[in-house]
């Protein structure tokens, strides 16, 4: 007969951390009987005089001193109703009479802060999604980050600094959370929230984003840290967050120079400060956004040698289009300077290392810059462009608007603001697809052609 939650999780607390809880079950006048109990400062399953007393307990031992209260089936798996964050003893003594007069099991277990800066989320099989600021049921809504088990946990551990505690057999369901200050009932970093046996074991993951994990920490961070993960050279790269505290990846580069690369929510080509050398992140994130909202984080970023510098998008048909020139590439990336003739190894060592990433990911685009041996990424996004040979944007208009490259981006994002409808763009200038002109079309997915000189 299968196990009730309950029982699930006074069986995980003797190994693996879980909320403090103390669990009931209804008879049949639908009063309450106490079933088990984990609450720091008690024994191991005490027995309370009443169930007032258990809930004044486990509230006074909380963290945060608010108590979650989660319903169930016996003989079901799934959860019934859950009401999150009561803080005092009456409200919660009202939401389980309430819940038991529908005959309702019933666990009451320490609220722990989703807003602090960690992850909620399930493993099932080799299957691992998550979001911060939610509880697990994240996973019910749009936007969580889906990944492959193993490439996830290696995500974590780099961003929060400590392995998942997340061992669990491929035939299990697993909700947990993932906290940077030790919580629980053991005080652990990995809070466990039920565990399912006999799942489904074979899930596939999506690998896309922007997700909710993307921004929170950075577009540029996130796209970096799945390059990272994925075995590809990505120059060692020291992230300060708003949200997380500054963590560290990616390889020595053998430069003592540093770009400092800020990194929004979304991609926003061009938009926010990228240069070769040492900011102060704090007066950046004050200047460019004092609200909060668009910029997750600021990256030092250890500076490649370069050689050869460019970006590789895929377009129709999975063609991949790689463009660059000599030296570095940020003036080619803002549409400032053109593409150059680059040599066959450049390429082959670019289309290889495209091929890597979009064996794992799909169609993908990048910046990359060349030392003569090593092709490094700067950033990684996913998905396809529509772009070729002289279309940016592929699309009719009833009318075209010129533009001149040498205008600048800015000039460009004012255009594109006040573009009446139906109207397409036509670059004037030599300019490259894969540069932040092209990118800022993409995104405003308008009809866009080149005119070259």
């Amino acid at each position: 007969m299968p196990l009730h939650k309950d029982e699930i999780l006074n069986s995980l607390a003797s190994t693996a951390n879980v909320a403090q809880f103390v669990s009931f079950r209804p008879d049949s006048h639908s009063s309450l009987i106490q079933s088990f109990c984990r609450i720091l400062g008690h024994d191991e399953n005490h027995r309370f005089t009443s169930v007032r007393e258990a809930v004044t307990a486990l509230l006074e031992g909380s963290s945060d001193k608010m108590v979650n209260v989660r319903s169930y089936e016996p003989n079901s798996p799934r959860s019934r109703e859950f009401v999150y964050g009561l803080q005092h003893v009456e409200e919660v003594l009202g939401v389980l009479q309430r819940l038991a007069a529908d005959n309702l099991h019933l666990i009451v277990n320490e609220t722990i802060d989703i807003n602090d800066g960690g992850v909620s989320g399930v493993v099932q099989g080799q299957l691992i999604e998550f979001a911060p600021d939610d509880t697990p049921r994240c996973v019910e809504k749009p936007g969580a980050a889906s990944l492959p088990f193993a490439l996830g946990a290696k995500l974590l551990e780099t961003v929060y600094r400590f392995p998942p505690d997340l061992n669990f057999p491929a035939n299990t369901r697993v909700e947990f959370s993932i906290h940077p200050k030790p919580r629980g009932y053991h005080g652990r970093h990995t809070i466990i929230w039920e565990l399912e046996r006999d799942a489904p074991s074979f899930l596939p993951a999506a690998i896309t984003w922007p997700n909710r994990f993307s921004r929170h920490l950075g577009d540029k961070a996130f796209g970096l840290l799945v390059a990272e993960s994925l075995g590809v050279p990505v120059p060692k790269t020291t992230v300060i967050g708003r949200r997380t505290a500054p963590f560290t990846f990616g390889r020595e580069t053998g430069s003592s120079e540093v770009w400092t690369r800020t990194a929004p929510t979304e991609p926003q080509p061009g938009l926010y400060t990228t240069v070769k050398g040492w900011l102060d992140p704090f007066t950046l994130l004050t200047n460019e956004d004092s609200s909060g909202q668009e910029i997750r984080s600021v990256l030092c970023q250890s500076a490649v040698r370069a050689r050869f510098s460019g970006a590789a998008v895929t377009g129709p048909r999975d063609q991949v289009i790689i463009e660059g020139r000599r030296g570095e590439g940020d003036q080619f990336m803002l549409g400032l300077q053109f593409p150059e003739s680059l040599p066959p190894f450049v390429l082959e060592n670019v289309r290889a290392t495209y091929a890597v990433l979009a064996s794992r990911l799909g169609p993908v685009r990048f910046e990359w810059v060349h030392d003569g041996d090593v092709v490094w990424i700067v950033q990684l996004h996913c998905g396809a462009t529509g772009t070729m040979a002289d279309v940016i944007v592929p699309g009719l208009a009833d009318n075209w608007i010129e533009f001149e490259t040498s205008t600048g981006l800015e000039a460009l994002r004012t255009l594109l603001a006040s573009l009446p409808a139906h109207h397409g763009i036509v670059v004037v200038g030599r300019v490259g697809l894969t540069s932040h002109v092209a990118d800022l079309l993409r995104k405003a997915k308008v009809p866009a052609k080149l005119k070259t000189l």
